[in-house]
């Protein structure tokens, strides 16, 4: 019986959102963003990625995002929003709308960690998102605190460290499947401005 050797020349390199340099995030998988500026991570995914946005939540959580809050990182124009009435609705949601394709970001703000099932769900939906599309599909799951979804792509921690009116934040990658955890200390010179490091903004300035 003929064997058929793995050639990996066949296959196309994967897909990606780069935030900047060294911040990437593979499309046609579900990644994971935590602390208490995970939601700021969301926005600048966004605004890395062109088209429409889809960000569910939770029907019985706080208010939404504030559109002029969302102006500084992104149009808000370009958002859907949902929100689902009980957690499996949110899972639900965003596995759908991974495996139609119709929109190229998804993000489902969680009240917490999804169990390692649904999270292979997702990956499935995303790469079966692509497929229909042509570009794939990116999720992106919102956790509380240090996060800890099981089965994720990437996991990243983003956290202010503003000093006085500089916009600082330290992001943290801390897991990937292919590269070690890393930090960043990143800082905005202005409202939609391009993501640079802390040290090299500085010299740049001076």
């Amino acid at each position: 019986m003929p064997t058929h050797l793995l050639d990996r020349r066949s296959h196309p390199p994967r897909q990606h959102v780069a935030l900047r340099d060294g911040v990437t995030l593979d499309r046609a998988r579900a990644h994971e963003a935590c602390g208490p500026a995970r939601r700021t991570f969301a926005l600048w995914l966004a605004a890395a990625c062109e088209g429409p946005v889809m960000w569910i939540s939770p029907a019985w959580g706080a208010a939404g995002l504030n559109p002029d809050g969302m102006m500084d990182f992104c149009d808000p124009a370009r958002f859907l929003f949902v929100c689902a009435p009980r957690n499996d609705d949110i899972l639900w949601c965003m596995e759908e709308a991974l495996r139609s394709g119709a929109v190229p970001l998804v993000v489902a703000d969680l009240p917490g960690p999804p169990a390692m099932t649904p999270v292979r769900r997702l990956h499935l939906a995303a790469e079966n998102g692509g497929a229909a599309a042509g570009l794939a599909p990116l999720g992106l799951l919102l956790t509380l605190d240090g996060g800890g979804a099981p089965g994720i792509e990437s996991r990243w921690h983003l956290a202010p460290a503003h000093a006085g009116k500089q916009r600082i934040w330290q992001l943290e990658r801390r897991r990937a499947r292919t590269l070690p955890p890393k930090g960043w200390r990143l800082t905005q010179r202005a409202p939609r401005a391009a993501l640079e490091e802390r040290g090299a903004a500085q010299a740049a300035a001076g």
